[in-house]
C-alpha cells in the first residue's frame, strides 16, 4: 500500500528524514515511535505531501505521489489524515466538517453525504451530536469527529499523527477503541503514536525512529521482548520507567 524509498528531508541545513525506506502492506496497521524530534511526524507527513521531500520516492497504492500529473488536493483527499490538535472547521457543524470532502471534492449529492455523514458518525459512537458545533464537544469527542471525517473520504489508507497526546487521559481510550475497531476490519493505518499498549495490541509492524533514521522495523513481538538497537532498548527502559 505504501513503500517508502531512500526518502531524504531537509529543513535547511537539518536532515530530518535520513534515507528513509520502508513497507507498509494494504490492511497492516504500523505503529511509529520513537523520541521527540526523531522525525515521525515529518515522516507521516510527506506520505500525503503535507511536507515535500528533496530526494527519494514515495508510493501508495503503487503510484508515486511526486508523480506532476498528480492534483494534490485530490491527492490529499485520497488519504486519510487524523492530526494531533483535531484540526475541525470551527466554523462548521459537526455534520458538515465530515461531508465537506464529500461534497466539495468528490462531488457527492448532499443526501447521500448526509446518509454517509450519519452512518460514520453513529460507527465512533457519536450520531446524536451531529448537529452540535466543535466548540461544544469534547477533545475525544472532537477527535471521533476527525476520524469520522477521515472515513468520509473513503480511502485506502488513514494516517494518525499523535491522535491522542492532545487528549485528557479519561479521552485517550475513546478514541484508541474507535482506532482499534477500524484495525479489526482491515484499514490500513499508519500510526504515529506514544501509546505503546496499543502499538502492543494492535500493531502488525513497529517502527523504531531517530535522528531521522528507522532503526528498528520489527513486529510488536520481537520489539518489546528484545528490540536489536541499544536506542531502542534505552526507549523502552524510559517508557517502562
Amino acid at each position: 500500500m505504501i513503500e517508502l524509498k531512500n526518502v531524504n528531508k531537509w529543513y535547511g541545513e537539518y536532515h530530518a528524514l535520513n534515507d528513509v525506506c520502508g513497507r507498509v502492506e494494504k490492511g497492516q496497521v504500523l505503529v511509529v515511535c520513537g523520541p521527540s524530534g526523531s522525525g515521525k511526524s515529518t515522516m507521516i507527513r510527506t506520505l500525503n505531501r503535507l511536507e515535500n521531500i528533496q530526494k527519494g520516492d514515495i508510493t501508495v497504492n503503487g503510484a508515486s505521489i511526486y508523480d506532476p500529473r498528480n492534483d494534490l488536493n485530490k491527492l490529499r483527499a485520497s488519504i486519510g489524515f487524523v492530526f494531533q490538535q483535531f484540526n475541525l472547521f470551527p466554523h462548521y457543524s459537526v455534520r458538515e466538517n465530515v461531508t465537506l470532502s464529500a461534497r466539495k471534492v468528490f462531488r457527492m449529492p448532499a443526501r447521500e453525504a448526509d446518509e454517509l455523514a450519519e452512518s460514520l458518525l453513529a460507527k465512533v459512537g457519536l450520531a446524536h451530536k451531529i448537529d452540535a458545533m466543535p466548540a461544544n464537544l469534547s477533545g475525544g469527542q472532537q477527535q471521533r469527529v476527525a476520524i469520522a471525517r477521515a472515513l468520509a473520504q473513503r480511502p485506502p489508507v488513514i494516517l494518525f499523527d499523535e491522535p491522542t497526546s492532545a487528549l485528557d487521559p479519561e479521552m485517550v481510550n475513546e478514541v484508541l477503541c474507535v482506532m482499534k475497531q477500524l484495525a479489526a476490519e482491515g484499514m490500513t493505518m499508519v500510526v504515529v503514536t506514544h501509546e505503546m499498549d496499543f502499538a502492543r495490541e494492535v500493531a502488525d509492524r513497529i517502527w523504531f525512529m531517530d535522528a531521522g533514521c528507522i532503526l528498528e522495523d520489527s513486529t510488536p513481538a520481537e520489539f518489546f521482548s528484545a528490540p536489536r538497537h541499544p536506542r531502542a532498548r534505552k526507549f523502552l527502559e524510559d517508557v517502562r520507567h
